[in-house]
């Protein structure tokens, strides 16, 4: 499989090292400084773009992806408005697309825990709910995309919550949402319910990048020669 990288930064070089390890081939890197490659005649010679970029120049990316008729896979989170249109662009043009806020197994199996918990929770009003996620210092977005998916997950299915809110909560219907920024922290989130009797967490930690590369990579493998919209449930087969 020839892929193009669109974000050649740390988590880029990691997804690179990872696809050629599995025997396919990187033909395109762009980063910032050569953005002016990317192409639909550069694009052509690949099948499917990965694009790992910031919250401003992920849906152009993916839009001149789709538009050059190549399938994308993307982990930038941030421009949450757009993906209805990336959605309609791809089966508009025949394509294939998948974002996901985080390609990592661990997380994506984190995410339906996230589910089952907030479901047995409902009504549980003596506990107080939060998440909190920590990441490194050179995340541009917070909270991050995955603390949002796993905010929206819960507010899906605790009917005392409407919303979420960074850094607390003003109202008794608001998730707080608490973001940090450490170091060089890969990501950890953090679920609690706490009450006066007890509390219940639930943790992922990422020791490394090489689980989100590694998933990115697995949804490219996914993705090659498919149409239409997909999720990291359709890659690891998650029902429901």
């Amino acid at each position: 499989m020839k892929i193009a990288l669109i974000g050649y930064g740390k988590m880029g070089k990691a997804i690179e090292e990872i696809a050629v390890s599995r025997g396919h081939e990187v033909v395109l890197k762009i980063t910032s400084a050569n953005r002016a490659e990317l192409t639909a005649a550069n694009l052509a010679q690949t099948d499917v773009a990965i694009e790992f970029t910031g919250p401003h120049a992920a849906w152009v990316n993916v839009k001149d992806c789709l538009e050059a008729g190549i399938n994308v896979v993307s982990g930038s989170t941030g421009w949450n408005d757009h993906f209805a249109d990336a959605n309609a662009l791809a089966l508009a043009h025949n394509r294939g697309f998948l974002h996901a806020s985080n390609f990592s197994v661990g997380v994506n199996i984190f995410f339906e825990v996230n589910k089952l918990l907030a479901s047995l929770m409902q009504g549980r009003d003596e506990y107080a709910v939060k998440v909190e996620e920590t990441h490194h210092v050179h995340k541009k977005d917070a909270p991050g995309g995955t603390a949002i998916t796993i905010a929206e997950q819960i507010i899906a299915r605790l009917s005392t919550k409407n919303s979420w809110q960074l850094d607390g909560a003003d109202a008794s219907d608001v998730l707080p949402v608490i973001a940090h920024r450490v170091g060089e922290v890969p990501g950890t989130h953090r679920v609690s319910y706490s009450s006066p009797i007890d509390t219940i967490d639930i943790i992922h930690t990422a020791h490394s990048r090489k689980g989100f590369a590694q998933g990115a990579v697995l949804a490219a493998e996914f993705l090659a020669g498919k149409t239409g919209v997909f999720t990291m449930k359709d890659v690891l087969g998650i029902a429901g």
